[in-house]
C-alpha cells in the first residue's frame, strides 16, 4: 500500500538573486505553477502552497492550487510548513513532504519515494534523498551539500566540505569503491508532523550555525534522518539567472 502523505510547497517573493522568483515566467506559466504541476503527478493526498505573499496566493488560486497564507516572519521553509501543519490541524503522525517552490523538474516518483521511506522507517523523524557524486570538483563545491550515511541508511553528518575526506588520494576511483564516494544531498524532505513541530520549536544548534544547514539541528538534537539514493536523477532547482535560462529551455522543448 502506498504511503498516505501531503505535499506542502513553501514559496516566498524575497530572493536576492531572482526577485519575485515564484512568479517568473517559465514556458508561459509562473514557476510556482510548474512546481505545483510536478507535485500533482505524485500520489500525495493533497498539495498545498504555503506562502507569505498575497500575490503568490492569488496567482496560485487562479491556477487551481490550494493555499495557506502564512506569517512573513518565517526564516525557513520548514517554519512555514509547520505553520501550515498547525493551521490544518494535522496529527503528529501525518507524513508531510517539503517540495521547495523552485523545483520545477522534480521527478514525482522521488516525492513518493521520500514519503514511502519515512513511512517504513518508524524510528526516523525525517527522510531525504541523495545522488552519487563522481567528480572531485563537485565534491569540493561548498554549494553542493554532502551527506555521509551509516550502514542502515541513517544520516551521520551533512557538510559543505568534502566528506568523507579522501586522505592521500587526489581522485578516488568511485567505480571501484561506490560505497565510499560522495553523496550529494537533495533538499527534499519528508517529515512526521510532530517531529516538524518539535524541530521548529528548537533554537538553532551550533553545527547548524557553522554550516548554515538546518538539517543538522535534527541530528544534534538526537533525531534520526533516514536517507536513500533517489530513484531518478533530480535536476538542480532555480537559484540563479543561469538556472532560470536552463529550465526555460527545458520547457521550450517539451511544451
Amino acid at each position: 500500500m502506498s504511503a498516505q502523505y501531503h505535499i506542502v510547497i513553501p514559496a516566498r517573493m524575497a530572493s536576492q538573486r531572482l526577485p519575485g522568483k515564484p512568479l517568473l515566467d517559465v514556458g508561459g506559466k509562473p514557476l510556482i505553477e510548474r512546481v505545483h504541476e510536478r507535485a500533482c503527478l505524485a500520489r500525495a493526498r493533497s498539495v498545498i502552497i504555503a506562502t507569505d505573499d498575497a500575490e503568490i496566493e492569488r496567482t496560485a488560486r487562479e491556477f487551481g492550487a490550494a493555499t495557506i497564507l502564512t506569517s512573513t516572519g518565517h526564516t525557513s521553509g520548514s517554519d512555514r510548513i509547520a505553520e501550515c501543519v498547525d493551521a490544518l490541524g494535522w496529527s503528529d503522525d501525518t507524513l508531510v513532504v517539503n517540495l521547495q517552490g523552485d523545483e520545477p523538474l522534480m521527478p514525482p516518483a522521488c516525492l513518493d519515494q521520500a514519503a514511502e521511506l519515512l513511512a517504513h522507517e518508524t524510528s526516523a523523524s525525517a527522510a531525504s534523498l541523495y545522488w552519487p557524486i563522481d567528480s572531485m570538483t563537485e565534491s569540493e563545491d561548498p554549494n553542493v551539500v554532502k551527506v555521509v550515511t551509516a550502514g542502515d541508511g541513517a544520516a551521520l553528518y551533512f557538510s559543505r566540505s568534502v566528506i568523507p575526506h579522501p586522505r592521500g588520494l587526489a581522485q578516488p576511483d568511485c567505480s571501484a569503491q561506490p560505497d565510499s564516494c560522495w553523496k550529494r544531498h537533495i533538499g527534499l524532505y519528508a517529515y512526521r508532523a510532530g517531529a516538524l513541530r518539535a524541530f521548529t520549536s528548537m533554537p538553532a544548534t551550533p553545527l547548524e550555525q557553522i554550516e548554515k544547514l538546518e538539517q543538522l539541528r535534527f541530528l544534534e538534537s538526537g533525531h534520526r534522518i533516514i536517507m536513500a539514493k533517489a530513484t531518478e536523477f533530480i535536476p538542480a532547482g532555480v537559484d540563479t539567472p543561469e538556472d532560470l535560462r536552463r529550465v526555460r529551455k527545458y520547457f521550450a522543448r517539451t511544451t
